[in-house]
């Protein structure tokens, strides 16, 4: 009976699985995105990698470029192509999220729940058609968890390679191994063994940047890591004239240090640190107004689902189906998110009352990496910026979360007909 329920499971994985990426397929097939503004970027720094062309100036982290630059030179150089590794990269993170999903302790139905509420979630099948760094460097997020909830003697020096390809995506990555040490100090209770498997992962880490960062360097004639656009970023999101925490001509900011003769005349690396140490000026000098910017940029993150308009561009969609998508997709997203939210909030005092009665013990261990992970990301767009895309990796966390407080999963466990 057990063998016959665990068919059954399989195939619930499987056939929900192939309609989520038959829907992937049909959204790339019909809505022919063009890419524009960021995603034009990366499309035209991977074809001129493909070609033989050098990574980049150093501005921005080129990881996904890089990658689709090599796609590109096996397969061709095609937005097609492009597109087409999107959707193998979400079919990998399937397979990675069913991987992660049976190790955990979560009852059957909540696994199955949550994996169709993963693989279902508009921006996972809309983003096929853009070529964007939210696929690739979520799936490589899923495969580490993955891993590291795995038995896997090696799995630290695992993380640690695919961290320093996150971090050549997304550079705030570097403070992965951080997380690593808080959830395993939290749960186990230890010291020593934590700090030497962060450590583990945080030196891979380095060295598989390491190569990139002395070819910046190199580049610019000083210190200069994985990109140089970490300075702007900080600098059009924190000012006066910057009322909602989100992307702005840095030449409108007043008395912009862009303007400047001595910043028109430096390199890429003196530029990142002028831009980064005229931003942290102003944020010093109005503490509250950061303070404000920074909760506008969470909320644009996680409830402002505009990013879905990304995916219209050049597909000439009509002004109604796209307004259409993006009311329901906004109202999927609020209501999945904001009870997440909530969950998240109630989970981080739970945290705190078990710590302090020494019962971290009774934490499950999953629970609080989410957490962790979701306070990580936070932090890093509560400082710089705030776009709808950058709750990608999010995702399940919050849906994990929304799961804890609206436990759909209690009503079908009375029904098992229904998942086994």
């Amino acid at each position: 009976m057990r063998e016959l329920m665990n068919r059954e499971g399989k195939r619930f994985y499987l056939f929900s699985g192939v309609i989520a990426f038959a829907i992937c397929v049909l959204w790339v097939i019909f809505v022919k995105t063009i890419p524009y503004s960021d995603f034009n970027y990366y499309d035209t720094l991977a074809k001129s990698i493909a070609a033989g062309g050098d990574w980049g100036n150093t501005y921005t982290s080129v990881g996904y470029a890089v990658t689709l630059g090599y796609v590109y030179k096996l397969f061709g150089t095609s937005i097609v192509v492009g597109k087409a590794f999107n959707l193998f990269l979400t079919f990998i993170s399937y397979i990675a999220l069913y991987s992660l999903l049976r190790k955990l302790n979560i009852s059957e139905a909540k696994r199955k729940i949550l994996f169709l509420m993963f693989i279902f979630f508009p921006c996972n099948i809309f983003y096929n058609s853009i070529l964007a760094v939210e696929i690739f460097f979520t799936t490589l997020f899923l495969i580490i968890i993955s891993v590291y909830f795995s038995n896997n003697k090696f799995k630290y020096v695992i993380i640690g390679i695919i961290s320093g390809v996150e971090v050549m995506t997304k550079p705030f990555f570097i403070v992965f191994f951080f997380a690593i040490f808080l959830v395993e100090v939290i749960t186990e209770k230890k010291f020593k063994k934590p700090i030497l498997n962060s450590i583990i992962v945080l030196v891979l880490s380095c060295i598989v940047v390491s190569p990139f960062v002395y070819r910046n360097t190199k580049m610019m004639g000083q210190f200069t890591s994985v990109s140089n656009n970490g300075g702007i970023v900080l600098y059009i999101n924190n000012n006066s004239q910057n009322t909602w925490g989100r992307w702005m001509d840095v030449a409108k900011v007043k008395d912009s240090v862009a303007l400047t003769k001595a910043y028109k005349k430096a390199n890429m690396t003196e530029k990142n640190h002028m831009l980064s140490k005229a931003a942290k000026k102003w944020i010093a000098a109005h503490p509250i107004g950061f303070v404000k910017l920074g909760f506008k940029r969470l909320l644009n993150t996680y409830y402002v689902g505009d990013d879905i308009i990304f995916t219209f561009n050049g597909a000439n969609l009509s002004a109604g189906i796209q307004h259409l998508l993006l009311v329901i997709t906004n109202l999927i997203r609020n209501l999945i998110f904001i009870p997440g939210t909530v969950g998240i909030i109630a989970y981080s005092v739970i945290i705190i009352r078990k710590l302090l009665k020494r019962k971290s013990n009774e934490l499950d261990k999953f629970s609080v990496f989410a957490l962790v992970c979701f306070y990580m990301y936070t932090c890093v767009y509560f400082v710089t910026e705030g776009q709808g895309r950058y709750a990608f990796p999010s995702i399940l966390i919050l849906v994990f979360f929304f799961l804890s407080i609206i436990k759909i999963d209690k009503l079908f466990e009375k029904k098992k007909s229904v998942f086994y």
